[in-house]
């Protein structure tokens, strides 16, 4: 099927099925507005939807998404902060309890890190500044473990990238203060689609739990 046929086709079925199962859930979002608990950054990368991965509820998330699910740090030079908008709406307009940083396995743009530019490849002018936000990670995971196979050096930077995300979302003056008062909870989660488990960032034990 014509993917945009696919699209359009799923809407209908949408249209016909849960949205009239659940119409009176979606009218009350609209008509009293969203109230999410919970934002979650997360990669746009299609095979790991948080909303299907967590089996949640309309008006349950506020999703962000980009390549790698980076948070950069806070920044004011007047420039266009896509990412830090909408921790600004999620965390001082719709007053989210918790932000979550879910990375995931197999993340195209963290192996971007550990592959070499091609000669006479297209122009890429976007993706790795954005990915040297975390360079930091990549550098400790090749100064660690440099016999490591890529893809376990991989796995591991993709959750080391994780932890710099949540160093910077400490950097928002808006998210440090309320995560000092108590109103506000990180968490860092790393969910891997293949084998289908989630971990769960333990910063006591300083390390990744799986959840049962």
């Amino acid at each position: 099927m014509d993917p945009i046929a696919k699209l359009t086709a799923g809407f209908r079925v949408f249209r016909d099925g849960r949205f009239q199962e659940q119409r009176a859930t979606y009218e009350a979002l609209v008509d009293q507005g969203q109230k999410p608990k919970v934002a979650i950054i997360a990669c746009s990368d299609s095979r790991v939807d948080p909303a299907i991965v967590l089996q949640a509820d309309p008006g349950d998330l506020f999703i962000v998404r980009n390549v790698a699910n980076l948070v950069p740090p806070y920044e004011r030079d007047g420039h266009y902060h896509g990412t830090s908008a909408a921790l600004e709406y999620a965390v001082q307009h719709l007053e989210v309890g918790h932000l979550i940083v879910l990375g995931h396995a197999h993340c195209g743009g963290i192996r971007s890190l550990f592959e070499k530019p091609v000669q006479g490849s297209a122009d890429n002018h976007f993706v790795p500044p954005w990915m040297s936000l975390v360079r930091s990670a990549f550098l400790r995971v090749e100064g660690t473990m440099p016999d490591a196979p890529e893809d376990v050096k991989t796995r591991v930077c993709e959750q080391s990238a994780v932890l710099v995300s949540l160093e910077n979302l400490m950097t928002f003056p808006f998210i440090r203060q309320r995560v000092g008062d108590g109103r506000l909870h990180l968490h860092g989660w790393y969910v891997d689609i293949r084998s289908c488990t989630l971990q769960i960032y333990d910063p006591i034990q300083q390390h990744f739990e799986p959840v049962d």
